[in-house]
């Protein structure tokens, strides 16, 4: 994952709403609709922010029936975390090495 990936991501879940939104499909498959009802957010508001969701590839669409629910991808997900650890354990190294020369002088 690239940062031209990880910053649409970022910027999607920095949005408390989709946040809300993303924590809620967390605990099960769910319609605009139901999400709606769950949240003090009309059902407008919620499909746009699901539609921001689904562009970053953080939600999918699933018909059931004549419904369309959203599930999470947590594979996604797993990459964003991934990456970010990568990241952390990089700093971890540079502070280290930081360290050890401040410590040598």
């Amino acid at each position: 994952m690239t940062t031209a990936t990880l910053v649409p991501v970022f910027a999607a879940l920095g949005d408390e709403t989709r946040w809300s939104i993303l924590a809620a499909l967390g605990e099960g498959d769910a319609s605009a609709s139901a999400l709606a009802a769950r949240m003090p957010v009309t059902r407008q508001a919620i499909a746009k922010h699901l539609a921001v969701l689904q562009e970053v590839g953080l939600v999918e669409p699933v018909r059931v029936g004549r419904e369309v629910r959203f599930r999470v991808l947590g594979s996604q997900l797993s990459e964003t975390a991934r990456r970010l650890d990568e990241i952390g354990a990089e700093w971890e190294r540079r502070l280290a090495a930081i360290k050890q020369i401040a410590e040598s002088l």
